[in-house]
């Protein structure tokens, strides 16, 4: 990949994970706990997700191949699953499930693997795009890019977790909800990016 495709990927997997977004809930899930119970929570949740999310990056291909999945295919349908997402962000409805798995955390439990790690960072949304992203530079080249960007964004959510609380006094919540929404127009845009992108790929765009 070059500088302008490390760009568009780190974006792209950025506004999937939303890690704006996932500080309120994050907050919330480790309320009352001291800033070292929350700095451990976070650093595991997102060592679990980076694993889950380069198993995919490595494996993916492979896995589609095995059950004849092209990768046309699977950008064409990854960027529809893209795009619904990014109109659950456009309608809030992807906030109010991810706060409806949030509350089914009981208290006192680590939430770091579940549901932090799972499914809030490392969603089907995030997965089927860092399959996309390395499907994109076939080989080790775009595999190592592909968990850089991964690294890179996951450094971001680590970051933003650390500043949960300060992050949710500074916005309050219609800030969050402004911003979301923005995400949601990028992402749409990057979801049809991927399905033309597909189309390509099968000779029927230019």
């Amino acid at each position: 990949m070059d500088a302008s495709d490390l760009i568009t990927a780190f974006v792209a997997l950025f506004v999937i994970i939303d890690p704006i977004g996932l500080t309120p809930l994050f907050a919330a899930l480790t309320q009352g706990d001291p800033q070292s119970r929350r700095r451990a929570v976070g650093i595991r949740a997102c060592l679990v997700a980076l694993f889950i999310l380069s198993l995919f990056t490595i494996f993916g291909e492979a896995v589609l191949g095995f059950v004849g999945i092209s990768m046309p295919a699977f950008r064409i349908a990854g960027g529809i699953l893209l795009f619904l997402t990014a109109l659950d962000m456009l309608f809030e409805r992807r906030t109010k499930r991810r706060e409806d798995k949030a509350d089914e955390e009981e208290d006192g439990d680590d939430p770091s693997v579940f549901p932090l790690a799972i499914p809030l960072i490392a969603g089907p949304g995030a997965i089927a795009t860092v399959i996309l992203l390395a499907g994109r530079d076939p080989g080790l080249p775009g595999i190592l890019s592909t968990i850089g960007v991964t690294v890179a964004v996951l450094l971001v959510v680590f970051a933003l977790f650390l500043t949960a609380g300060l992050l949710e006094r500074l916005l309050g919540r219609v800030g969050i909800n402004v911003v979301t929404r923005l995400l949601g127009m990028l992402l749409a845009a990057l979801s049809v990016q991927f399905v033309l992108d597909g189309l390509r790929a099968f000779g029927m765009a230019d």
